[in-house]
């Protein structure tokens, strides 16, 4: 094994031991009961929509004060168009965790999916990277392509960053759509922080730290790697997986972001928020506690919380089929 290759063997023997310490943590109950899938709901997309797009048509790049912003901006061309929607990414994330989501979407919203400053192909902000700091890029960069009318949706951290825009600047959003966030829970919240973090860092750690080509396509490998983060990645088609990582790990905003979400609190940011509002998470997350995504019901009274079993940290690539037509809905005509 040449230097710079790493040990996979080993790394997965030490990602074992810091999950199973965090596990041993975990004080989360039975699991929630699931919400019955109303029609299709495949695990994963055998003829996925999105590798026969020329995604080089709708790439864009924009300058948001001093900060260049790498994103996707697809939508109908003529025709009624429903709400814009801005799709933001989580953790060691990209646009590209969209992919299942931008063409079914696209058909009647203009869809918007940017790469956080710091990750994806977004370079480093030149200002301290935090929650509230996303958030403000958020609205910042809404304004600047001419979002209008507009619903948000975010996943795990992109959760916090899309509560945080909305909280933020509340006439600029109709809508909000949290998918696999923590924080709704009744626990003391600085402990709950600190513990989505530990999840977060050890749960990513093996795809941040060993990602190569040839590991995607071994099937015993992705599921060593991602099983943290995805129910079932061996089902789940090598190309996706590769669009995630490719562009996703091993960026620069990883750490700065990972170390702001102690200090973000997403509880006193949008209690009581009057929006409508979609709850999504997997009941089978093993870095969501099942009683976070509960929590939101409580949190935000106009709250429509669906639970999918069989699904882990990303339910809009692992059960595209059904996330795609919960969000439709939720969008409205």
């Amino acid at each position: 094994m040449s230097e710079n290759r790493p040990d996979l063997h080993a790394l997965r023997e030490a990602w074992e031991m810091a999950w199973g310490q965090l596990a041993t943590q975990r004080r989360d109950g039975e699991l929630p009961i699931p919400n019955p899938p109303e029609g299709p709901d495949p695990y994963g997309n055998p003829d996925p929509e999105w590798m026969r797009v020329d995604w080089r048509r709708y790439l864009r790049r924009v300058e948001v004060g001093d900060t260049t912003i790498n994103y996707v901006d697809a939508g109908p061309l003529e025709g009624e168009r429903g709400l814009d929607l801005v799709l933001v990414h989580g953790l060691a994330g990209c646009w590209q965790n969209w992919l299942e989501t931008i063409p079914a979407l696209a058909r009647r919203h203009r869809v918007l999916a940017l790469d956080l400053p710091g990750f994806g192909h977004s370079p480093m902000p030149p200002w301290e990277i935090s929650i509230p700091a996303y958030g403000r890029l958020v609205n910042e960069f809404s304004k600047a392509v001419g979002v209008a009318e507009a619903a948000i949706a975010g996943n795990s951290v992109g959760g916090y960053v899309a509560a945080e825009a909305v909280a933020a600047d509340p006439e600029r959003f109709d809508k909000l759509a949290l998918v696999s966030v923590a924080g709704g829970g009744r626990r003391g919240r600085r402990r709950a922080r600190a513990e989505f973090a530990g999840r977060l860092a050890v749960a990513l750690a093996p795809v941040a730290l060993s990602f190569q080509s040839q590991t995607i396509r071994r099937t015993r490998l992705r599921r060593a790697l991602f099983a943290s983060v995805l129910h079932r990645p061996d089902e789940l088609r090598p190309e996706l997986l590769y669009e995630q990582y490719r562009n996703g790990a091993n960026r620069p905003g990883f750490l700065p972001a990972l170390t702001s979400l102690s200090g973000y609190d997403i509880v006193g940011r949008i209690e009581g928020l009057e929006m409508p509002a979609l709850v999504v998470w997997g009941r089978n997350d093993r870095i969501v506690p099942p009683e976070d995504g509960l929590g939101y019901a409580r949190l935000l009274p106009s709250a429509q919380t669906v639970v999918m079993d069989g699904t882990g940290h990303c339910p809009m690539l692992e059960r595209p089929v059904r996330f795609n037509r919960l969000l439709e809905a939720f969008l409205g005509p």
